[in-house]
């Protein structure tokens, strides 16, 4: 059967402010607005490679909610199953970011309580929602925001996993929302309904207990609990401006481990978003080219090192562009330094 949306997130949206030009939050009279959220950032992704995707999430009636939801139709992604809170203190979550250069690394303060997301409960959505998409993606972050949101959260998935729909999960773990003994105690509850799973090794080290190296890992994620792709980014830091950054795959059908060489001497402008820019380029991998993880891992890497590439929290990067960034990467031969 048709669905109307190739895949829907459940997550907050924030509002981004960062001083510009490298100044510092604490010194700088200006801020640059903008939006983001892992799971917005994801389906933004999905949605400008070329498929369709909706949000669900809930922001404030007012001006800044108006903002969002314009910020999202502009990506290409459908704010159909946005809600609004008409309360008088209703309110948008913030955070804002100063960019790094060496040796002073990026840094982030969030002002993200008491806002409208917070308040969400699973039947404030119709029941229609569950059939219409073929995936359903949302964060550990999410999860740990409120109690309201980890029912609703933990609700939706179980639903949308018993009309056949492919559920993605990112631990994204942050241990200002959490901890690590919080974090596994709930996601192992979820992991047996969790069909595409991401999870960086160091979080699967600190906060799973994973021993061995990073293909041991992620096969046992996939054993325990019946996972069917599970991936790791792989990130070297050298300069707060140069990074390096790629990816494993693991398929348990298969049992094949998909790795290519990762992107190197990335110029970063922005690292906020790269990892959700990655399983953005990932599940469209997925998703358009029927589960194939060799497509996946190469949109995920090229996704993540592009993204690195463009200021804010989302990526702006046509399927065209990320497949010829793809082939010039594997270019062992002459490569032009401009396209024209």
């Amino acid at each position: 059967m048709q669905k109307k949306f190739d895949l829907l997130s459940l997550g907050e949206i924030l509002l981004r402010l960062s001083p510009p030009r490298n100044e510092r939050m604490s010194r700088g009279s200006e801020f640059d607005k903008k939006v983001g959220g892992a799971e917005l950032n994801v389906v933004s992704g999905v949605a400008q490679l070329g498929l369709r995707t909706g949000m669900i999430s809930k922001v404030p009636a007012h001006d800044m909610g108006q903002f969002a939801k314009n910020r999202i139709r502009f990506v290409g992604v459908s704010d159909d199953l946005l809600l609004y809170d008409e309360g008088k203190d209703a309110r948008l979550g913030i955070y804002y970011y100063e960019n790094g250069a060496y040796p002073r690394k990026p840094k982030i303060c969030y002002d993200r309580q008491n806002t409208s997301m917070l308040q969400i409960q699973a039947d404030e959505w119709p029941d229609e929602m569950y059939s219409l998409t073929k995936c359903f993606h949302t964060t550990g972050i999410t999860l740990a925001l409120s109690q309201n949101c980890r029912r609703a959260a933990i609700d939706m998935i179980k639903r949308f996993k018993e009309q056949g729909t492919l559920i993605s999960f990112d631990v994204n773990f942050r241990s200002n929302l959490w901890t690590g003994d919080e974090a596994r105690d709930c996601i192992v509850e979820i992991l047996p309904y969790v069909d595409v799973f991401f999870c960086s090794e160091d979080t699967a080290r600190l906060t799973f207990n994973k021993t061995g190296d990073i293909t041991n890992i992620l096969k046992s994620f996939a054993d325990e609990y019946d996972i069917g792709v599970i991936a790791a980014t792989q990130r070297i830091v050298h300069t707060p401006k140069i990074h390096t950054f790629g990816s494993l795959m693991y398929e348990k059908s298969s049992g094949n481990f998909y790795r290519e060489e990762p992107y190197r001497n990335i110029d970063v402008v922005d690292r906020i978003g790269s990892g959700d820019a990655y399983i953005s380029g990932a599940l469209y991998g997925l998703l358009k080219y029927d589960m194939d993880c060799e497509k996946a891992l190469e949109f995920g890497d090229a996704c993540g090192a592009i993204k690195n590439t463009i200021p804010g929290d989302m990526q702006a990067s046509t399927s065209e562009e990320v497949e010829a960034i793809i082939a010039s990467h594997k270019n062992v031969g002459r490569d032009f330094e401009m396209v024209r």
